[in-house]
């Protein structure tokens, strides 16, 4: 592990590559799964303060199960995070013609709704942060469904930390991010000299 400030960084985040690949999952992370996304609590208030914005981007199922089961809840880790239609997909998601699946709260900001959020950890996956109160663990959370992305990333160079470089520099700061940038380099080259040489 990396250790930044209060935070444990896994080896995986610098060695592993990564470069989401839409055309090949279709969204799929928003989709699959047995919870919804993680939510901060800042994140859980906005949502309850825009539903009236947020239900009419919604389909019929989506406004229902949040209407029954709220915009939020608890996931048997104790963690908040969004609603899910009947256990499968978020509830505030939005399929394309082609069966492309988008977030509709950062689909409404991109149409100009500034009030409009993706939450940080769908912005940060394959990267989850866990919060165990003195230290916060950064991981890389790796799932067969995110193969295409592996293979993106390894095709064009991409670690998974450079991918989500805005988004953890969102989440941390730049600061943050220049010595885990620095980190990685001097990791990567450690285990560049460790390699058996053919």
């Amino acid at each position: 592990m990396i250790k930044i400030g209060d935070t444990l960084v896994s080896f995986d985040v610098v060695e592993k590559f990564f470069c989401c690949d839409l055309n090949a999952c279709k969204g799929a992370c928003c989709v699959e799964g047995d919870a919804g996304a993680p939510l901060t609590d800042e994140e859980d208030r906005a949502l309850q303060a825009l539903l009236p914005e947020i239900l009419p981007l919604l389909t019929p199922a989506e406004v229902r199960a949040i209407g029954e089961g709220g915009p939020s809840y608890k996931d048997p880790e104790g963690d908040t995070v969004t609603q899910l239609v009947e256990g499968g997909c978020c509830a505030y998601t939005c399929f394309e013609k082609d069966g492309l699946c988008l977030c509709a709260l950062e689909k409404a900001r991109r149409a100009g709704n500034p009030r409009m959020f993706k939450p940080i950890s769908c912005s940060l996956y394959p990267i989850r942060v866990k919060d165990y109160g003195g230290f916060k663990a950064v991981n890389y959370d790796r799932w067969k469904i995110c193969r295409p992305a592996e293979a993106l990333g390894r095709k064009k160079g991409l670690r998974v930390y450079e991918f989500l470089r805005e988004p953890l520099v969102s989440r941390f700061g730049e600061e943050w991010y220049a010595e885990l940038e620095e980190a990685a380099r001097e990791w990567l080259r450690q285990k560049d000299e460790k390699a058996p040489q053919h």
